[in-house]
C-alpha cells in the first residue's frame, strides 16, 4: 500500500465566502487535494487512486455535480463516486464519516431531525471535509439541519418536510415510466421500410384499380375488380401492424403489472434519536438506516457501526462471497495511520442483502442517484433495429430501386413506341390519351408487382410460431423481434455466477487421510494420444463418486466427520422462499448440505442438542479456523477443528491411519505432509476453496498444562491446545457448473458463436470455471475489469477478438464490452441473473435472464427469460432464431421468383 501523500486544501477565502453566501448560485466543487488513496475493487483489491481523481466527474455526469442554491456541502455526483467501483479515495476526500455527517447535516446517532423543513444556512465543501475542527464522535451544532420557522402556516408533512434535501438529492422514488398507448405502438410497428414501400404500392395500386374499375369501359359480364389488389395489400399491412402492436401492448401491460407488484415495504430508520418505520420510498440522503439479517438494502450508504454485518452482494455486483463490513471510523483511522486497507469495506450498496449481523448505516444516495436506481433508469432506453430488420430494410431499398429502374426502362421503351406510332395515327385525341395512360399503368404495375407484399406478414407469423415453440423449450420470449435476432448472434457474453454455475456452493471433492478420495471429475481414462489430457488426468483418475466413497468409510469415521461438520458450525436451519434451507456463510451451508445428503446428518438443532458441548471457539480471521470441544459418553473430550487447510496442516503431528477401517492415528511422515500439500495445491488450481478437518482427544478439560481463560477457568486457551492435532481430511468447495453447460458451450462454438465469460468474481476462479466449461482455451485472453476499462480504443479493438474471460468486472465494464462488440459489427447476446447484469442485458442485441434465480431488474432488462435457468436453453433459442431466418429466406426465394416472373 502506498503512503498517503497528505496535502493541504487550497484555502481560498473568496471561494469559501462564495460557498457560504451564494443562495442563487450553483455550488462549485473545490480544488482537489494531492493525496494517493486506494480504490476498492468489486472483490476488495486495492488500486492506487489519487485524491485529485477521486471526486472527478465521469464524462456525461457533470450535471450531477451541480445543484443550484445547495445548502448541503455535497452533490449527488460526489456521493456517487463512493460506489461503482467502491472508492476509499472518494471516502477519504469527502472527510470520512464525520465529513459526510457535516456535509449532509445529520448525526450518526440521532439521524435526521423529524421537524426538518427548509434549511436556513449553508455548509461549504471545505467546512464539511475539514476533519481537524472537531472530534469525530460529535458533529458541531452549526452543521446540523435546523427547521426554517419563517413560515407560520402548518402544512402537510409530504409538502413541507425535507424540502431542500429532496430538491438536491431526491427521495427514493424512481420517475414513473409512461406506458405507450396502442396507437403509439401501432405507429412504431408501421415505421418499417418494407411496410412504407408497401403502403406506396398499395396507394398507387388502389388509385389505378379505382380508375380502371370506374373510369374504363368493361365488356358485358366482365367483373369490375381491379381495385381488389390495392385493398388486399392494405389489409396485409393492417394485419402486420395490428399483430405487432397488440403483442407489444401486452408486454407494456405486463411491465405496468410488474411495477404495481413491487410492494411499498417499510424500513427502520433513526430520526430525532428515535427508531421509526417509514416507507422505503421516503428514505433520504442523511438518514440513519438500521440493518437486520434478511434485509434487502434499498439505498447506497456508508456503514456506521454494528456487529458482524455481512452482505451478499452477488445480485448487485456479481461478487459470490459474503462481504464483511468494516465501520467507517475504523477505515478512516487506518487510512490516516497508513495501515493496510485490504478487506476493509465500509460501503453499503443498494440491491444487496444482509445475511448476518445487525448495525446501522448513513444513507448517501437514493432514487435515481443510487446504484440500483441508475441501473433501473438505464433500462429505459429505446430498442434498436434488429439484424433481420436491417437486412429487410436493405432489401426494400434494392426492390424499390430495381422496380423503379425496370418501370422507367419499360416506360421509356413504350413511350418511344407510342411517339413513333403517333405520327401516322388517325385515332381521336381521347383514344391517344387512353393509350398513353395504359403505358403509364403498365410501368407503375411493374413497381407494385416488384414489392413482396406477403413478406412482413410471413416474418411476423414465423416469429409468432417460433416464440410459442420456444416457450415449450423453456425460453419465454418477451420481445418478439429478439427471436430472429438470436439467429444472427455471433457472440454470447455469459455471467458466471448462477448462469454457468449453480450459485450454490457445494463440496465437489475431498480426501480423508491420504488415500481415500472422491471427486466430481469422472474417472475415465484419457485418450492415449492426448498427452495434455494424460497429464491432467493423473491427479483425479483414482477418484471415485461421493456415494462410493462414503460407503467405503468406517462407521465411527463417518460419525467423527459428521460431528466435525454439524456441531462445529454457526450456520442454522431456516426457511427461505418457503423452502427449508441452511442459513449462514456459503462455506458452512455447503458443508451442512454435504453432511445431510451423504453422512446421514439429521436436523442441525437435534445433532447439537444431542452433543455435550463444553467449549466453543468462534472463527477467527487471524487463526483462520474455528473449533468445538465435545464430551463423549465415556467421559473423554474431543476437540474438533476446521479451517483453512494449508494452515491446519501446520498444527498436525498425526494423521488418520485408514478411514475405511476405524478412527486410529499414525504419525505424520514427511511423505504424508508432502502428499497432502500436493492435494491442497491441486484443489487450489481447480479454484476450489479448501477446508481442513482436525481432531484431538483429551482425558480431561481443560487439559493439564494448558492455560485457562481469566474470566472462565473451565475454558482452555485455544492456542495452548491447538497443537499435536490429528489430520482427518480436506474437502474442496466450489460453485459447481450447471448440468449440460460444457455441451452447450461446445454446441455454440460449433455453430460459429464465440462464448465469453464476464463476471464480478476474481480472475483465478473465473479462469478455472471458464476452462472447465470450455470457454477459456489456449491462446485466449483473460483480463480484469479495472485493467480492461483503462485500455485505449485501439488496444481494446486488438484484445476483444481474443478476450475469453473478463473478471472483477463492474456493471459498466460489461456494458462497455457489449457496446464495443456491437461497434465492431458483432451481434451480441448477453446472459445474466443479477441486478448488476441489467445494463449489459439492455445494451445487448438479445438479453437472456434467469427465470428462477434472476432478479426482477434482470428480467425487466432482458428480451428472453430462461425459465429453467439453464445456459443450455440458449442453444435452443439460437436454433429457433436461425429457423426463423431460414423460413424468411425460403419465403423470399419463393416470393421474389414469383414477382420477377410476373
Amino acid at each position: 500500500m502506498s503512503l498517503l501523500r497528505l496535502g493541504v486544501w487550497g484555502t481560498n477565502t473568496v471561494f469559501s465566502r462564495f460557498q457560504a453566501h451564494a443562495p442563487e448560485q450553483v455550488r462549485l466543487t473545490p480544488p482537489a487535494r494531492t493525496i494517493l488513496l486506494p480504490q476498492l475493487s468489486p472483490t476488495g483489491h486495492d488500486d492506487v487512486l489519487s485524491d485529485e481523481d477521486a471526486l472527478k466527474p465521469d464524462p456525461g455526469t457533470e450535471a450531477d455535480f451541480e445543484r443550484e442554491d445547495n445548502k448541503l456541502a455535497f452533490t449527488p455526483g460526489q456521493m456517487s463516486k463512493l460506489l461503482n467501483p467502491k472508492s476509499l479515495g472518494a471516502f477519504h476526500a469527502l472527510g470520512g464519516l464525520t465529513g459526510l455527517e457535516k456535509g449532509l447535516r445529520t448525526n450518526r446517532k440521532s439521524g435526521l431531525s423529524s421537524d426538518e423543513e427548509r434549511l436556513d444556512s449553508y455548509v461549504s465543501f471545505e467546512e464539511a471535509t475539514n476533519t481537524t475542527d472537531s472530534p469525530s464522535s460529535q458533529v458541531p451544532k452549526q452543521f446540523l439541519a435546523r427547521t426554517d420557522t419563517r413560515s407560520s402556516k402548518p402544512r402537510k408533512p409530504s409538502d413541507s418536510a425535507f424540502v431542500d434535501r429532496k430538491r438536491v438529492f431526491s427521495d427514493n422514488r424512481l420517475p414513473e415510466r409512461k406506458a405507450k398507448t396502442i396507437l403509439q405502438l401501432a405507429w412504431m410497428a408501421y415505421n418499417d421500410k418494407v411496410l412504407i414501400l408497401l403502403s406506396i404500392a398499395a396507394v398507387i395500386s388502389l388509385a389505378l384499380g379505382l380508375y380502371q374499375t370506374f373510369g374504363q369501359s368493361h365488356a358485358n359480364g366482365e367483373a369490375r375488380v381491379e381495385w381488389v389488389e390495392g385493398v388486399a395489400i392494405m389489409v396485409a399491412i393492417l394485419i402486420v401492424v395490428v399483430v405487432g402492436a397488440v403483442n407489444d401492448w401486452q408486454k407494456e401491460r405486463q411491465f405496468v403489472k410488474l411495477n404495481k407488484k413491487k410492494e411499498d415495504r417499510s424500513i427502520k430508520v433513526v430520526r430525532s434519536g428515535k427508531t421509526q418505520e417509514i416507507s422505503v420510498y421516503d428514505i433520504l440522503a442523511g438518514d440513519v438506516v438500521l440493518l437486520e439479517p434478511g434485509d434487502m438494502i434499498p439505498v447506497d450508504g456508508i456503514f456506521i457501526e454494528g456487529h458482524n454485518i455481512k452482505c451478499d452482494e452477488s445480485s448487485a455486483t456479481g461478487e459470490s462471497d459474503l462481504l464483511k463490513k468494516t465501520p467507517a471510523e475504523d477505515v478512516f483511522r487506518a487510512m490516516e495511520a497508513h495501515e493496510p486497507l485490504k478487506k476493509m469495506d465500509p460501503f453499503i450498496i443498494s440491491g444487496a442483502k444482509v445475511t448476518e449481523g445487525v448495525g446501522s448505516f448513513l444513507v448517501t444516495a437514493t432514487g435515481i442517484n443510487s446504484s440500483y436506481g441508475k441501473t433501473m433508469m438505464s433500462l429505459r432506453e429505446e430498442s434498436e433495429v434488429t439484424p433481420l430488420q436491417s437486412k429487410l430494410n436493405v432489401l426494400a431499398e434494392y426492390i424499390a430501386k430495381l422496380g423503379g429502374a425496370a418501370a422507367l426502362l419499360l416506360f421509356v421503351v413504350l413511350f418511344i413506341e407510342f411517339l413513333v406510332k403517333l405520327k401516322g395515327s388517325n385515332l381521336p385525341p381521347s383514344q391517344k390519351g387512353q393509350n398513353f395512360l395504359n403505358i403509364l399503368i403498365v410501368a407503375i404495375t411493374i413497381v407494385v408487382v416488384a414489392v413482396p407484399e406477403g413478406l412482413p406478414l410471413a416474418v411476423t407469423l414465423a416469429l409468432a410460431f417460433a416464440t410459442t415453440r420456444m416457450m415449450k423449450e423453456n425460453n419465454l420470449v418477451r420481445v418478439l423481434r429478439s427471436c430472429e435476432t438470436m439467429g444472427n448472434a455471433t457472440c454470447i457474453c455469459s455471467d458466471k455466477t448462477g448462469t454457468l454455475t449453480q450459485n450454490k456452493m457445494s463440496v465437489v471433492a475431498g480426501t480423508l487421510g491420504t488415500t481415500s478420495r472422491f471427486g466430481d471429475r469422472k474417472a475415465t481414462a484419457p485418450d492415449p494420444t492426448d498427452l495434455k489430457a494424460q497429464s491432467d488426468a493423473t491427479v483425479d483418475v483414482d477418484d471415485v463418486s461421493t456415494t462410493e466413497f462414503i460407503n467405503s468409510l468406517a462407521e465411527d469415521v463417518k460419525i467423527l466427520w459428521k460431528d466435525s461438520i454439524a456441531i462445529n458450525s454457526t450456520a442454522f436451519e431456516g426457511e427461505e422462499d418457503g423452502k427449508q434451507t441452511f442459513i449462514g456463510s456459503k462455506t458452512e451451508t455447503a458443508l451442512l448440505s454435504f453432511g445431510r445428503d451423504h453422512l446421514g446428518m439429521g436436523p442441525v438443532s437435534v445433532e447439537r442438542s444431542n452433543a455435550q458441548v463444553v467449549q466453543m471457539i468462534p472463527f477467527d480471521s487471524g487463526r483462520k479456523c474455528m473449533g468445538v470441544v465435545v464430551r463423549s459418553q465415556h467421559g473423554t473430550y474431543r476437540l474438533l477443528v476446521k479451517g483453512a487447510s494449508e494452515i491446519m496442516l501446520g498444527h498436525c503431528t498425526k494423521i488418520i491411519r485408514d478411514p475405511t477401517k476405524a478412527v486410529t492415528e499414525a504419525s505424520m511422515s514427511g511423505d504424508n505432509s508432502e502428499s497432502l500439500n500436493q492435494i491442497i495445491d491441486t484443489y487450489a488450481t481447480r479454484s476450489l476453496r479448501t477446508i481442513g478437518f482436525l481432531y484431538r482427544d483429551f482425558e480431561q478439560w481443560p487439559p493439564a498444562g494448558a492455560r485457562t481463560q481469566p474470566d472462565d477457568p473451565q475454558q482452555a486457551e485455544f492456542s495452548d491446545v491447538l497443537k499435536d492435532m490429528t489430520f482427518l481430511g480436506v474437502v474442496g468447495i466450489q460453485d459447481p457448473l450447471r448440468e449440460g453447460v460444457k455441451e452447450a458451450v461446445l454446441a455454440c462454438q460449433k455453430a460459429g458463436v464465440f462464448v465469453r465469460m464476464v463476471t464480478g468474481d476474481n480472475i483465478q476462479t473465473a479462469k478455472a470455471i471458464a476452462e472447465e466449461c470450455g470457454i477459456y482455451t489456449e491462446g485466449g485472453i483473460a483480463m480484469e475489469g479495472p485493467e480492461f476499462r483503462k485500455l485505449k480504443r485501439k488496444q481494446m479493438d486488438q484484445i476483444i477478438p481474443k478476450l475469453q474471460v473478463l473478471a472483477r468486472s463492474s456493471p459498466d465494464d460489461k456494458r462497455i464490452l457489449v457496446k464495443r462488440l456491437k461497434e465492431l459489427g458483432e451481434t451480441v447476446a448477453v446472459t445474466g441473473d443479477g441486478t448488476n447484469d441489467a445494463p449489459a442485458l439492455k445494451t445487448a442485441d438479445v438479453g437472456f435472464s434467469m427465470g428462477i434465480a434472476g432478479t426482477e431488474v434482470a428480467k425487466e432488462a432482458s428480451a428472453i427469460i430462461l425459465m429453467d435457468d439453464n445456459f443450455s436453453s440458449i442453444v435452443k433459442a439460437l436454433m429457433w432464431g436461425r429457423a426463423v431466418n431460414d423460413a424468411v429466406k425460403k419465403f423470399l426465394q419463393f416470393q421474389l421468383t414469383v414477382n420477377i416472373t410476373a
